[in-house]
């Protein structure tokens, strides 16, 4: 089946003229319309468009053109802004908003050829970690337990990540702000890369907290995500905090392997409460990597203690501060009301949902005079000592290697009661993003219930060479060939 390939597999079909564009967007719409009503990873699919740039993209092949994304069909994360499309970001405030304009990342997939299936379901604003906050509804996981839960995808990237696992495009877009790609990636059995901060521009993405967010690829493969974050990457002046060096090839990097890399171990990550098959699988992963000749070094990250914590007043204090633009006046939804105040504050409380308002008012909170300097300025120097302890631990090894998430996916429903037990989700990602290293998350087992789980590879900053290559061997090794029961009835 069509849908079964992988994107590098589906890149070399295409040019090798074994199938069309067409046939494969087509396979993968077919896809969407079968198994979308049930896990609701898309909130808008354009199919029409789709076919369209399929089309385009079968006359430049048959006139040659071979670009590194030509008439792959993708999913695009509903935070990026496309043109013509409408973008929501999970959110009834911005329900009828259609961008005039196009994010950077998605104008460079759509310049190497990419096809757009549609716009993939999120967590309201990019705030949660189990998809269950979307304005449209909960997503689905495509993995399901033996007792038959219907399970979360994790969050916020779940739509993107169910929709890749699920079979329904090649690969996805996501952005990740505490370990909304990396995580879900686990959930899902797929892989997912969250860059070094400033290696892909932020403009046209709908902004959660501004110094944490970063945009990268989902796919099924470490080599797909590299492939496509070979396109999404790249300098851009209309982005502040957009890096300006050049993009590697991060696909050759995946076949470097780790002979010679020092590979680290925090000890800080490790806990009595750690469930023993995550364990397992984290020793497992060690001992692929030193069988590959890498050597593994025990080294200390002192103050990962405290990312959570410091994670949860920064995100919360610039997503107020981002927030503050969705007033009713400007674009999107508006309320009515007798006076300008009332028109804000009935368009915000009908506009935004719980899960926003919390952190709204959080944000809002450690910014107010009297606690700014109690909460956000300690909350940013303990950061720095988070960084330091990277930078610090970088002097000593190549990489790190840690276990994605604390646990396999989740039930829907289950921690929704409890902010914090959901807010745990993020232990193992947080300090990443808050230090804007790069990192991966790769699929290498099953939980005793058959759920995926993944490990994740940490590295220096703008060193994603480094990370591929050390997943592309956790990859080989794991040999993840496991899928989702769903796909039993997928069409071909």
């Amino acid at each position: 089946m069509l849908t079964d390939l992988s994107l590098v597999e589906a890149r070399d079909g295409l040019r090798r003229r074994a199938f069309s564009a067409a046939e494969l967007t087509e396979a993968h719409l077919d896809a969407v319309a079968a198994l979308n009503p049930r896990l609701n990873a898309f909130i808008t699919v354009s199919a029409d468009r789709a076919r369209a740039q399929a089309v385009a993209a079968d006359a430049k092949l048959a006139a040659g053109e071979s670009g590194p994304l030509l008439g792959l069909p993708l999913a695009i994360k509903d935070l990026f802004c496309t043109e013509g499309v409408r973008t929501t970001a999970g959110s009834r405030i911005l329900e009828p908003f259609v961008p005039p304009y196009e994010s950077t990342v998605t104008a460079n997939l759509l310049r190497d050829g990419a096809v757009f299936l549609g716009k993939a379901n999120l967590d309201e604003f990019a705030m949660g970690s189990s998809n269950m906050t979307s304005a449209f509804g909960p997503v689905q996981n495509p993995w399901t337990r033996a007792d038959g839960a219907a399970l979360v995808p994790g969050g916020s990237s779940g739509g993107s990540c169910a929709a890749v696992a699920a079979r329904m495009a090649l690969g996805a877009t996501a952005t990740d702000t505490g370990g909304s790609i990396r995580q879900p990636a686990s959930f899902c059995g797929i892989a997912g890369v969250k860059p070094t901060y400033g290696r892909c521009s932020r403009w046209g993405i709908v902004a959660f907290a501004s110094s944490l967010d970063q945009a990268g690829p989902v796919a099924r493969t470490v080599g797909d995500c590299a492939v496509m974050l070979g396109s999404m990457a790249g300098f851009d002046p209309r982005d502040s905090t957009s890096a300006d060096r050049p993009v590697p090839d991060f696909a050759a990097a995946c076949r470097r392997g780790v002979r010679g890399l020092r590979i680290g171990v925090p000890r800080e990550y490790r806990s009595d409460a750690m469930p023993a098959e995550i364990e397992a699988l984290w020793q497992q992963g060690l001992a692929w990597l030193r069988d590959g000749g890498a050597e593994i070094v025990d080294v200390s990250l002192p103050h990962t203690k405290y990312g959570l914590a410091t994670y949860y007043i920064v995100a919360p204090a610039e997503a107020s501060s981002n927030l503050a633009r969705y007033d009713g006046v400007r674009f999107g939804r508006r309320v009515e009301g007798e006076d300008l105040t009332e028109l804000y504050e009935r368009t915000r409380a009908e506009g935004f949902g719980a899960e926003v308002r919390r952190r709204i008012m959080i944000g809002t909170y450690v910014l107010s005079a009297g606690y700014y300097d109690a909460y956000y300025l300690r909350a940013q120097k303990v950061r720095a000592l988070i960084l330091r302890d990277f930078t610090d631990a970088y002097a000593q090894v190549d990489a790190l290697l840690t276990p994605t998430a604390p646990s396999a996916a989740f039930a829907q429903g289950d921690k929704m009661d409890d902010p914090v037990a959901m807010y745990l989700n993020d232990v193992f990602t947080v300090p990443a993003s808050m230090a804007g290293v790069p990192g991966l998350s790769v699929p290498a087992g099953l939980d005793p219930q058959g759920l995926p789980l993944g490990l994740q590879v940490l590295g220096r900053p703008f060193d994603e060479e480094t990370v591929f290559a050390v997943g592309a061997v956790l990859e080989r090794a794991a040999g993840f060939r496991h899928l989702p029961a769903i796909r039993a009835g997928a069409p071909a």
